[in-house]
């Protein structure tokens, strides 16, 4: 197979089936031969990101991670996409593991916010606890003169059920929850624009358009963009 890419995924698995049917439902096609050529890896027994953030005594993912990278970049992909907010904790470390470009989830968040949303000085970030920690959303916002701001220990609880009992343990897209959570932003945090730094909130972007009534980036939408923009694709949201 020539002029392909490769999904680096299962962190969590439905993260990665959002992502692959937000990529489809975005390219333009009209018929089977028009889609992108993609691996997708589903690698769901890699540990768990976040834990070994707050508990460096667990098993570190990675070892696994780096192992994929230099495995698949055998294939000689275009670019790898990683769609795990938390696993770009370890970019540095897997980027030094291959010369195949690897997209920077964060990073294409927080460049998108001009696009979207040129007046945004102050901008939330929703995420994992280890993603928070990890401040890769912190130092990509400040890089470009933003103000970061995420929640404070009552809102973070809810984004961890929202994220952990909701979405991974229970499969259950939890919209009165996921409202609840961009309506505290907006009254609370007094933010221009909420960031969704976690692949499992991007399900329930997905599923919710709550765009008209709040200023949201996606993380997994943007690199959708993105990954389509590297394959020469137009992204059928351009046109809506």
């Amino acid at each position: 197979m020539e002029n392909f890419f490769t999904i680096l995924g299962g962190m969590g698995t439905l993260a990665t089936e959002s992502f692959i049917h937000t990529l489809n439902k975005r390219t333009e096609a009209h018929r089977d031969q028009d889609y992108l050529n993609y691996i997708v890896v589903n690698h769901a027994t890699i540990p768990d990101r976040t834990e070994y953030i707050k508990n460096p005594s667990l098993e570190n993912p990675e070892e696994k991670l780096i192992d994929d990278i230099k495995i698949h970049s055998q294939l000689s992909p275009k670019f790898f996409v990683v769609p795990c907010n938390t696993a770009h904790y370890y970019f540095d470390e897997m980027q030094k593991a291959t010369e195949i470009p690897i997209l920077h989830m964060p990073r294409i968040a927080v460049d998108s916010i001009g696009r979207h949303f040129s007046d945004a000085k102050r901008v939330a970030v929703l995420a994992t606890e280890g993603t928070i920690l990890t401040g890769v959303y912190r130092e990509a916002l400040e890089e470009q003169g933003y103000e970061a701001v995420i929640p404070d220990e009552e809102l973070q609880e809810k984004v961890n059920r929202l994220i952990y009992q909701e979405v991974k343990e229970n499969r259950n897209l939890n919209f009165e929850l996921y409202h609840e959570i961009l309506s505290d932003v907006a009254s609370k945090m007094n933010c221009e624009v909420t960031i969704l730094g976690c692949t499992e909130l991007s399900v329930l972007y997905d599923a919710y358009d709550l765009t008209k009534e709040y200023n949201i980036i996606d993380a997994q939408a943007e690199t959708v963009h993105r990954t389509l923009s590297m394959m020469g694709k137009n992204d059928l949201l351009d046109d809506n």
